[in-house]
C-alpha cells in the first residue's frame, strides 16, 4: 500500500468517526425537526381544508337563503339565515343579520328591519363601513315609516363630504324633509346631492328633478 492510499484511508476513517459522532449529538434534534416540520404541515393543509369546508358550506347556505327569498319564501330564509348567524364561517353570519333585516322589511316588517339594522350599527366589533350602511338601510326604511328625527338619527352623521354614502343619506334625508313639509331643508339636501360630481350619475338626476319639483311648487320660499 503507498503512502497516498494509507493516507486516505486514514482520513475516510476519521470522516466517518466524526459523522457518527455528528450523528450521535446531533441525529436526535434533527429526527424531531422533521417530525416537526412534518406534523406543522400536515397542521397547515388540515386547517386549510376544515376552513375551506366549512366557508364552501356557509356559502352554499347563504345562496339557499337567498333562493328562498328571492322565491317570496320569506319566514323559511329567515329561519335558514338565523341559523347561518348562529354556525356560519367567516363573513357570513353578518351577512345573513344583514340580509335577515332586509327580508323581515320584505315581508313588511318595518320596526323588525329597522330594529336589525340598529343592531347591527350598534355593534362595535362590526367595520364602520358595514354599520354606516346598516344605519342608511334603516333609515331609508324610516324615510316612509318614521319621523324625520328618526331618518336624521340614523343619516345624519353619514351626510360628511368625506363619507361615501353621503349621497344616499342626503337623500334619505331629502325625502323625510319633503315629507314633513320642511320644502327649504328638503330643496337644500337635494341641491347638495346634485352639485357633487362625485353622486351616481342617476342619483344625481334624482335629486335634479326632485329639487325643481319643489321649485316648481314655490314650496321652498
Amino acid at each position: 500500500m503507498s503512502d497516498d492510499s494509507f493516507f486516505r484511508e486514514v482520513n475516510e476513517e476519521i470522516r466517518q468517526d466524526q459523522a457518527r459522532l455528528m450523528w450521535d449529538r446531533y441525529g436526535p434534534f434533527v429526527l424531531g425537526l422533521a417530525v416537526l416540520v412534518v406534523l406543522a404541515t400536515g397542521a397547515y393543509v388540515a386547517w386549510n381544508y376544515w376552513t375551506e369546508t366549512r366557508a364552501n358550506r356557509s356559502g352554499d347556505a347563504f345562496s339557499q337563503a337567498l333562493t328562498l327569498a328571492n322565491d317570496g319564501k320569506n319566514d323559511e330564509a329567515l329561519g335558514a339565515l338565523e341559523q347561518l348567524e348562529k354556525d356560519g364561517y367567516g363573513a357570513y353570519p353578518l351577512l345573513a343579520r344583514m340580509r335577515a333585516a332586509t327580508v323581515l322589511a320584505a315581508k313588511g316588517d318595518a320596526a323588525g328591519a329597522v330594529a336589525s339594522f340598529d343592531a347591527v350599527a350598534a355593534d362595535t366589533s362590526i367595520p364602520g363601513a358595514i354599520r354606516d350602511m346598516a344605519n342608511l338601510r334603516a333609515a331609508l326604511i324610516l324615510v316612509d315609516t318614521g319621523s324625520y328625527a328618526d331618518v336624521s338619527a340614523r343619516a345624519e352623521a353619514l351626510t360628511a363630504d368625506t363619507n361615501p354614502l353621503r349621497h344616499s343619506a342626503r337623500e334619505a334625508l331629502g325625502l323625510s324633509a319633503w315629507k314633513e313639509g320642511r320644502f327649504a331643508d328638503a330643496l337644500t339636501l337635494f341641491e347638495q346631492v346634485a352639485a357633487d360630481n362625485e353622486a351616481p350619475r342617476n342619483v344625481r338626476e334624482r335629486a335634479t328633478l326632485l329639487a325643481e319639483l319643489i321649485r316648481g311648487q314655490g314650496a321652498a320660499s
